[in-house]
């Protein structure tokens, strides 16, 4: 058996063995940001480009939307009125919260936020968080321009008359920032992360700012967006160690396989 071979057997086996996993507070680095603003901001289009591309040609992805748009359109022909009313009848989200919650799923306050911290990762040479702070921004952009993109299309109103309704920014992003966080933090931060996103998107029918079809279908992009990203930006480790790629040479002649590593 010849070393390439055994590489691409451990390859195999790396998608299917448990002793393979993949860290929670990984980062990722697999498109990594270089932590100098001026050189990420020019790649910035082009690589939330590629993720857009990843993300939407999944197969996986793809049925996950297409079964939350129908979703989505059977809500809102059968129940998006009625839901509507009881909402208008029955707020009970007091004034001051409302307001709150409303600045806080605002994808604009997402990108501040998240700005803030890639800048201070930066300023303080953090790499980790330089790379979470970028996949956060990547997965963010995707989610904004595909929300933005789909509200042009549509073009339907709210049930107190704004324009764009669907699908719900808001909870879009708020489900993204959610799901980018459970990746890296895993359930301690992502199950309160989530239970966030829902609140901003029953505030959001509550206020009359939205149908519940609109917070349907964002809450399951953002969802989508998020882990399509961040997903794949875990490094995966074999019984605790980590998985990387290796390049040598094997009898003279240049050779690619793995190799495994582990801070002691």
């Amino acid at each position: 058996m010849n070393f390439r071979f055994i590489v691409f057997v451990l390859v195999l086996l790396s998608f299917n063995c448990p002793l393979f996993s993949a860290e929670p507070n990984d980062a990722n680095y697999c498109v990594p940001a270089t932590g100098v603003f001026k050189q990420d901001v020019a790649r910035y289009l082009k690589v939330s480009f590629d993720d857009a591309k990843k993300t939407y040609f999944n197969s996986d992805n793809l049925l996950l939307l297409l079964l939350a748009g129908g979703g989505s359109i059977t809500l809102h022909d059968k129940a998006d009125d009625t839901i509507a009313d009881n909402f208008r009848d029955h707020r009970s989200i007091p004034k001051d919260l409302d307001h709150i919650t409303d600045l806080a799923g605002n994808p604009g306050i997402h990108f501040a936020a998240t700005g803030i911290w890639y800048w201070m990762a930066a300023k303080n040479k953090d790499d980790l968080n330089v790379q979470r702070s970028w996949v956060m921004l990547r997965a963010l952009g995707v989610t904004s321009v595909t929300t933005l993109m789909l509200k042009g299309i549509v073009q339907n109103h709210t049930p107190n008359g704004k324009n764009w309704a669907w699908p719900s920014g808001h909870t879009a992003s708020s489900f993204c920032v959610a799901s980018v966080l459970h990746e890296f933090y895993g359930p301690k931060v992502g199950i309160p992360a989530y239970l966030a996103a829902g609140f901003v998107g029953y505030r959001m029918m509550d206020s009359g700012d939205h149908w519940a079809s609109d917070v349907l279908f964002g809450s399951v992009l953002g969802y989508v967006v998020g882990h399509a990203i961040a997903g794949e930006n875990k490094q995966i480790e074999f019984a605790g160690f980590k998985v990387q790629p290796l390049v040598t040479t094997l009898h003279a002649k240049p050779s690619a396989g793995i190799a495994l590593a582990k801070r002691f």
